[in-house]
């Protein structure tokens, strides 16, 4: 077993493009997600101790990785109540899609996901990217099993209403499955 230091490094080559993607997945920005995983490692690093292995150091940082973008949704609307005090509103172009009638497409998940609140799109990437079952989202959110169910069952509803019926890859009626298209 190496140092701490050579565990970081390793944990850095190997899983570094994992890491930004479950960031990306909670964010829904590239830049963000880059910083969340940044954050998380400075974190991490400054409490775990020697002796962790990657497979250990990982599940740290992922922890974190959840923690800061929490942290920050809140942070963010904070200033989201203030900001218009003192802040001028920035323009965005209208999104445009690339045919009419077409199958939602990875930025219509993107898109889809960010309409939900912090709390449903972490549950959401929790169990079906994850692939955790109920009770792990809970515990990692600090949350009930019911409570977790209603986040996913509210978030489904939300990504059913942008996406479609059939767009929110529900498995089956009552099933709280779903396939986001995202990396595995």
């Amino acid at each position: 077993m190496g140092t701490w230091e050579q565990t970081l490094s390793e944990l850095v080559a190997t899983r570094r493009r994992a890491l930004v993607g479950y960031a990306y997945l909670l964010s829904g920005d590239v830049r963000e997600s880059e910083d969340l995983v940044q954050d998380a490692l400075v974190a991490t690093c400054a409490r775990v101790r020697a002796g962790t292995d990657v497979v250990a150091l990982e599940a740290y940082v992922r922890k974190a990785v959840l923690r800061t973008y929490l942290d920050g949704f809140r942070r963010r609307r904070t200033w989201a109540t203030i900001r218009h005090l003192s802040a001028v509103p920035d323009e965005q172009p209208p999104h445009e899609s690339a045919t009419a009638d077409h199958v939602p497409a990875r930025l219509d998940v993107q898109e889809a996901l960010a309409t939900l609140s912090p709390r449903e799109r972490a549950c959401v990437v929790l169990r079906h990217y994850d692939d955790l079952p109920l009770a792990d989202v809970a515990g990692r959110l600090g949350l009930s099993v019911g409570t977790v169910k209603r986040y996913l069952s509210d978030a489904h509803r939300r990504l059913a209403d942008v996406l479609g019926p059939d767009a929110s890859g529900t498995s089956a009626p009552g099933s709280d499955r779903m396939t986001l298209g995202g990396p595995r």
